[in-house]
């Protein structure tokens, strides 16, 4: 597996779980989420935080220019809050496409039937919906998966209603059901990024489901 290094804590990690920095040509760096952009790049796997900090002290400055070896960098101030941003819009645009592909199902009552019968690989609650929803459909997501007396649950997301039903193009998303395990392993990369950066992360594997399964780049 193709791993990248951290230019600020220097641990390893897969390239999904981490954020590509890219350097314009006019020094600029800003964020690359879908690691697209052309020329190098240099990673980080820091929380927001622990980004804040380093820009305040100067490290990331100096890993910048020990990974790009060279001095004339232009950090924008509001470089965590565009990465933040940038990991939002990338959750939101995955959700949907996969609401496209028909591949989640919303409406707590659709949701409780298909949570009940094992057809869900992922559910997931927005962050504003109400403790009583989630623990009932919590509980039948759990009947579904032969779970019942664990912990299983569905990942309550740091992303409100407003924001899942302008993504998915549907009225008032408040829970959704993915039923493609494909798909679900999709939405738990894109989450567990944006988890680890905001500093919720819960380890591996992503709470909600049950255990299953360098510094540059050219």
């Amino acid at each position: 597996m193709t791993e990248r290094k951290c230019i600020l804590s220097g641990d390893r990690a897969d390239p999904d779980m981490l954020v590509r920095l890219a350097c314009g040509p006019d020094g600029q760096i800003l964020p690359d989420i879908r690691a697209k952009a052309p020329g190098r790049g240099a990673w980080i796997g820091v929380s927001r935080a622990e980004l804040e900090q380093a820009l305040t002290k100067g490290k990331l400055r100096g890993a910048l220019a020990r990974a790009f070896k060279t001095g004339d960098l232009q950090i924008v101030e509001n470089l965590p809050a565009l990465i933040e941003d940038g990991l939002r819009k990338a959750l939101l645009d995955r959700l949907g496409l996969e609401a496209k592909a028909s591949m989640v199902l919303t409406g707590s009552e659709k949701i409780d039937v298909a949570c009940r019968k094992g057809m869900v690989a992922l559910l997931l609650h927005a962050a504003d919906a109400a403790a009583d929803g989630n623990r009932k459909l919590d509980q039948a997501y759990r009947v579904g998966r032969e779970a019942e007396g664990t912990d299983l649950s569905g990942i309550v997301l740091p992303v409100d209603r407003n924001a899942l039903s302008m993504a998915m193009g549907r009225d008032n998303v408040v829970h959704i059901a993915v039923t493609d395990s494909r798909a679900a392993s999709r939405l738990r990369a894109a989450i567990g990024r944006l988890e680890s950066y905001l500093g919720c992360a819960t380890g591996t594997p992503v709470h909600g489901e049950q255990d299953s399964a360098g510094a540059l780049d050219a």
